[in-house]
């Protein structure tokens, strides 16, 4: 631990979040994960050669948003959320955690890999469109970040994340879980609050006038491994169907009231079946979904200027059910 309280908040995000994933199998004292090197890179396995574990997915979700927020698992009532465990997540540094860390809008591809890339290390790159359009970048010689995978990043993935964050490989860090592990699928239902900020800024509302957001979305039972679609189907659901996310804003009213309907995910024509479904028939093309379905089911806005609150959306525990695969068990 650092000595000095003052200089961790000194370093930057990507400098902090590196000291959070072990170096080596010595130092590796998080159950269900280990140590890994590719091309000189550290990676901490969180579901590929090992299990995962919960602890593990809380790791992969602080890592994702820099440390700019707090992730926890708690208890929820399954007769409205499906099942009895959620994540709920709390940040006072909502653009930062959120859209620059959070947000998977690196994809990671070359000749022999491909994945989503989210984390710190997209403020080093600093090439997407939301990243340059609210001119959220930073310097660091430390590039980290969470992928989404059920294998290694090859040596080309290493070079290439090296080359855009303008790093050493020795200075990459990066932590790995497919949607289909415990981690996994932690960290996926951690990403409430970014799915509405994202919504939001594609709605171009202003997202630096957010000061606060809290979200909580069920934690689903991992999907069978290898079953890629059925963990992004389930994982997608908790947030379509059973994400809530607050937000306190300072604003005018108007510019709440005009688009308040147009947040949750229940405004996209897509609606309404298990995201499996819905991606088999746009034949697996994530671009052919509608992009207003990539939102909370329910989200609630709470104006600091005017004392009024605006909400919009409804939860769906039968679609939850059947994507988790428990209508069955439940009896219905």
């Amino acid at each position: 631990m650092n000595a000095n309280p003052n200089e961790s908040q000194m370093l930057s995000i990507n400098s902090r979040a590196a000291r959070w994933i072990p170096r080596s199998p010595s130092d590796n004292a998080i159950r269900g994960t280990c140590v890994a090197s590719v091309e000189g890179a550290t990676l901490l396995d969180a579901g590929i050669n090992r299990p995962g574990s919960l602890a593990a997915g809380l790791l992969l979700a602080k890592i994702c948003m820099g440390g700019e927020a707090d992730v926890s698992i708690t208890p929820c009532d399954p007769g409205t959320f499906a099942v009895e465990n959620g994540v709920f997540v709390h940040t006072d540094n909502p653009l930062i955690s959120c859209l620059g860390c959070q947000y998977a809008g690196w994809p990671i591809q070359t000749d022999d890999f491909f994945a989503m890339g989210s984390g710190p290390m997209r403020l080093l790159r600093g090439k997407e469109p939301v990243l340059t359009e609210l001119g959220l970048t930073e310097p660091s010689e430390h590039a980290v970040g969470v992928l989404e995978s059920d294998k290694y990043p090859s040596a080309s993935a290493i070079a290439l994340i090296a080359k855009d964050c303008g790093v050493s490989p020795d200075k990459i860090s990066l932590a790995i879980a497919p949607s289909t592990s415990i981690a996994g699928s932690v960290q996926v239902v951690a990403r409430s609050i970014e799915t509405a900020m994202h919504k939001l800024h594609e709605l171009e509302f202003d997202v630096t006038s957010i000061i606060s957001a809290t979200g909580f979305a069920p934690l689903p039972p991992p999907a069978k491994p290898g079953d890629m679609v059925a963990g992004i189907g389930r994982t997608n659901d908790a947030m379509l169907y059973g994400a809530r996310v607050t937000l306190w804003v300072e604003c005018d009213d108007e510019e709440v009231a005009e688009l308040i309907a147009e947040v949750p995910s229940c405004s996209s024509s897509d609606y309404g079946r298990p995201f499996a479904q819905i991606f088999k028939d746009y034949e697996y093309d994530f671009y052919k979904v509608d992009p207003l379905l990539f939102s909370p089911a329910m989200v609630t806005i709470h104006n600091l200027c005017s004392g009024r609150t605006f909400s919009a959306g409804k939860l769906d525990v039968d679609v939850l059910r059947t994507s988790f695969g428990l209508r069955a068990s439940l009896g219905s």
